[in-house]
């Protein structure tokens, strides 16, 4: 994390950087375009966290809605940007335009974010998160894929950790932002909304000015990729990825449910956003390891592990009683995150043809969004009817039942 910063960037001819952004040795840092994306995705997550932090006690607080309500708008939301995904995927793979996608997914994200401080309703509310989360699923598969593109060879899982570690600096910056503004403030939701602005438009810059476009290679042929050749092109250990992360997105809920399960255990409003700092910094600090042992290690084992510190942070969360239990509830579910979302991406990108990637990241979000869709629903059902712990338990259940696919991740070539 410390070799981070914007001054530890390699010094390159401006030339190479612009037109083989790839070509470094082995012991030199990650190419600069790698650390732009990471960076875009930093400001854009702070802009994010800073409303996401506060916005489920804003909707069941100030506007009066119940758990469900919160269940609905977050499985939607993130469905919308999974499923839009599968569809930028394939528009990439067309084009060769993976920046260009990602520039428009920032920047609808971007103009949307002063619709949640102008929201008087919970209808602007739904119609700012749909729109926000639509921007995410048109940058998201493309910039995963961009990625693998501008990485060395060797060094993807390193690459999407890297970029996985700063993305989630910007998670737990944002919160803390979040904090002081409520407390200076005296809990003014809104003016903590209108702040998050300024980063959402920092992240178009920063994309905009410092990551360069996919170079085409000669005589590189474009086509449509949803047909059987091209889904028959895509390898069963890529299937088996899809399936998993289905499962796991089944078992994952929002991060809106672990803001009102700390909140249940009695955190002032104020402090709320603290709970995503809390696991965010333990995801930060872990995604970038966790990147370079998926270079090195058994990927499908380390999945495993990811799987079951999911399972066992569901069960501490479930039966947490006070905020001691409930902080390490916390830090589990961030090792777990920053164990397996980075790999995961690294696994797609592995069993990918290079030509496919586009597509290839789009099909396992659109995996992924259906099965969030119905998780985050069924999450906001068990609150209201049976409380937290019947929610938590049903997620930890389903996290165990994905571990029963991975032997055929092992046995994988």
């Amino acid at each position: 994390m410390g070799k981070g910063s914007l001054t530890a960037w390699p010094m390159q001819e401006e030339h190479t950087m612009a037109f083989d952004p790839t070509a470094l040795p082995r012991s030199t840092s990650l190419p600069r375009a790698i650390w732009a994306l990471g960076l875009t995705s930093l400001f854009m997550d702070i802009s994010s966290e800073m409303i996401h932090g506060l916005l489920p006690l804003y909707i069941t607080g100030t506007l009066g809605a119940g758990a469900l309500a919160v269940g609905l708008i977050e499985g939607v939301a993130e469905a919308t940007a999974l499923i839009v995904k599968v569809f930028s995927g394939v528009v990439s793979d067309i084009t060769g335009k993976r920046k260009l996608l990602a520039l428009i997914g920032y920047g609808l994200a971007a103009i949307t974010k002063p619709l949640f401080p102008l929201a008087q309703s919970l209808d602007l509310i739904i119609a700012a998160r749909f729109i926000d989360r639509i921007g995410k699923g048109i940058r998201g598969a493309p910039r995963d894929a961009l990625v693998a593109d501008l990485a060395p060879k060797d060094r993807i899982g390193e690459a999407y950790g890297l970029r996985q570690a700063l993305d989630t600096v910007g998670a737990f910056i944002g919160p803390l932002i979040a904090v002081a503004v409520m407390l200076s403030s005296f809990d003014n939701f809104k003016l903590v909304f209108w702040i998050a602005v300024i980063p959402a438009f920092l992240a178009v810059a920063t994309l905009f000015f410092l990551v360069p476009e996919r170079e085409a290679k000669n005589g590189e042929a474009r086509k449509n990729p949803i047909n059987r050749a091209a889904m028959a092109a895509l390898p069963t250990p890529f299937w088996t990825v899809l399936g998993i992360g289905a499962l796991l997105s089944l078992a994952r809920v929002s991060d809106a449910f672990l803001v009102l399960r700390i909140a249940d255990l009695g955190v002032q409003i104020a402090y709320a956003p603290l709970v995503l700092v809390a696991m965010n910094i333990i995801y930060a600090l872990f995604a970038f390891p966790a990147g370079k042992l998926a270079d090195r290690l058994s990927r499908p084992k380390l999945l495993g592990l990811g799987i079951l510190t999911l399972v066992l942070a569901d069960l501490v969360l479930a039966q947490a009683s006070n905020l001691v239990w409930g902080g390490a509830g916390l830090m589990l579910w961030g090792l777990h995150m920053a164990m397996t979302q980075g790999l995961m991406a690294t696994l797609i990108a592995s069993h990918a043809p290079p030509d496919l990637r586009g597509t290839a990241f789009g099909l396992f979000n659109l995996a992924s969004g259906v099965a969030m869709l119905i998780g985050n629903v069924v999450a906001g059902g068990l609150w209201d009817m049976a409380g937290p712990s019947a929610t938590f338990l049903a997620s930890g259940l389903m996290a165990a039942i994905s571990i029963l696919a991975l032997p055929l991740l092992h046995r994988a070539p």
